[in-house]
């Protein structure tokens, strides 16, 4: 037998946890987290810190867990070193990524931080198979390093993407487990970096752990929180910014930190689903160390011009609402059709785009009581709406509906209050609009009453 073959180990139940939804996984050690989204369902690829004790990196396997929600999540499998060409225990087992091709999954991991092997498997969640028996991208392929691998799809075609300070890209064969062409470096002008936060650092310009995604057409190359994007596929790329900024942090989830601040060790994806983005990255400020780090989820919201605004750092996380907050921001749904989001006096809305649309917000909390439901809304040329609440799927049961007319956006914002009954604690609730006239609405926030 040419390839060995890993059996996967389930746990049986859901890990479900209470109101606070960051970190994903608490107290667990996930980290370096990729999430994909594979038959309507999230699965995190990710690394794992043995121990709350650790004075350094101990990464003794690689983890795969799955969620319906990005709220619950269940652990699915786990790849050990000694099922790998590996062929031992090892405890520097580094970031993965995964891929989907004709119905097969690429389980890419790094060997610490020198090179690159693949398993494949017939699910998601294994049970995975080292066919090559050697690694993918090995020590001596280009200057970097090979490893903190990223696999991206683009127009049906698969490219990795590796390195450390500098990166390289190259498109894979068919067959997923080896290259087509030889490594190409990426150029990126005026990076930044955890190393380099006023751009003078040329020996660390960047960091580990690079990821690809791809937005309204244009390529976004990150390393952490920080970006450059690019027209082209193969860049050069062009710095723009960090995704992280002071003012994300709710209070308690901005320290402790890491040595050069809180920009540093935030390695993670990009992932979109249901039409909204989402980044997911480590974090420590709720274990305070280092080399035991957290897996957090925030919504990703896109500006005119490309650039990715800011984002909430908290313990609410995504996909998870509580209707004791000031407000709900109707752009941070879970589900929508028939909208899209506007950047809007410094802020963000959600836009009506056709004659009929809906938003979804799942896991809606501490709902028992509460009877209004209070829309701030605005119309860039005025017009007649109507609105049901539905809850349980978007068929479900109305619980409140409303017609009514919204002035012009020239006009203040306007408050439209709902009356809502017959729900339980938590719901997950559907937002259905009517265009009456072919005019469109702005949905800014939400609250409860």
């Amino acid at each position: 037998m040419k390839f060995k073959e890993v059996f996967v180990f389930f746990l049986l139940g859901i890990v479900v946890f209470a109101e606070a939804q960051n970190p994903i996984v608490p107290n667990k050690g996930l980290n370096d987290p990729h999430i994909h989204i594979f038959n309507d369902t999230a699965y995190v690829y990710a690394s794992h810190d043995k121990s709350i004790e650790n004075k350094k990196f101990i990464m003794e396997d690689w983890w795969v867990w799955s969620s319906p929600d990005l709220v619950k999540w269940t652990k699915r499998s786990v790849l050990k070193p000694i099922d790998t060409y590996i062929g031992k225990e090892f405890s520097r087992c580094w970031a993965t990524d995964v891929a989907q091709r004709n119905g097969k999954y690429y389980f890419y991991f790094s060997e610490g931080n020198e090179q690159t092997g693949v398993v494949v498997g017939d699910t998601p969640v294994g049970p995975w198979r080292d066919v090559l028996g050697k690694p993918l991208l090995s020590s001596e392929l280009t200057p970097t390093h090979e490893y903190d691998m990223a696999v991206f799809e683009d127009n049906g075609e698969h490219y990795i993407i590796f390195g450390v300070w500098d990166y390289y890209i190259a498109k894979l064969n068919y067959d997923m487990v080896s290259l087509s062409e030889k490594p190409r470096k990426l150029i990126i002008n005026n990076p930044k970096g955890p190393y380099n936060l006023d751009g003078e650092n040329k020996e660390k310009p960047t960091d580990d752990k690079p990821f690809m995604h791809k937005y309204n057409g244009k390529y976004y190359l990150s390393w952490g929180c920080f970006y450059a994007m690019s027209e082209n596929l193969y860049g050069p790329y062009d710095y723009r910014d960090s995704v992280i900024k002071k003012e994300s942090f709710a209070k308690g989830y901005d320290a402790p930190t890491w040595p050069t601040g809180f920009k540093q060790g935030r390695h993670g994806s990009f992932f979109e689903w249901h039409k909204q983005w989402y980044f997911v990255y480590c974090d420590i400020s709720q274990t305070g160390n280092r080399y035991f780090r957290d897996a957090f989820i925030s919504y990703i919201h896109y500006k005119e011009n490309g650039e990715m605004a800011a984002i909430r750092v908290d313990g609410i996380g995504v996909a998870n609402y509580d209707v004791n907050q000031q407000k709900i921001e109707a752009e941070d749904y879970f589900k929508a059709d028939g909208l899209k989001k506007q950047e809007f006096d410094s802020n963000f809305v959600v836009t009506t785009s056709a004659n009929k649309s809906y938003l979804s917000f799942s896991n809606v909390k501490n709902l028992t009581g509460k009877t209004k439901i209070k829309l701030n809304v605005t119309s860039f040329n005025g017009g007649m709406f109507t609105v049901q609440i539905r809850k349980d799927q978007l068929a479900g049961e109305i619980i409140g509906v409303k017609t009514f007319q919204v002035a012009s956006k020239k006009m203040p914002a306007q408050n439209i209050e709902i009356d809502f009954k017959n729900t339980k604690n938590t719901e997950d609730l559907y937002f259905l609009f009517t265009q009456h006239n072919g005019k469109s609405l702005s949905i800014d926030s939400f609250s409860f009453l």
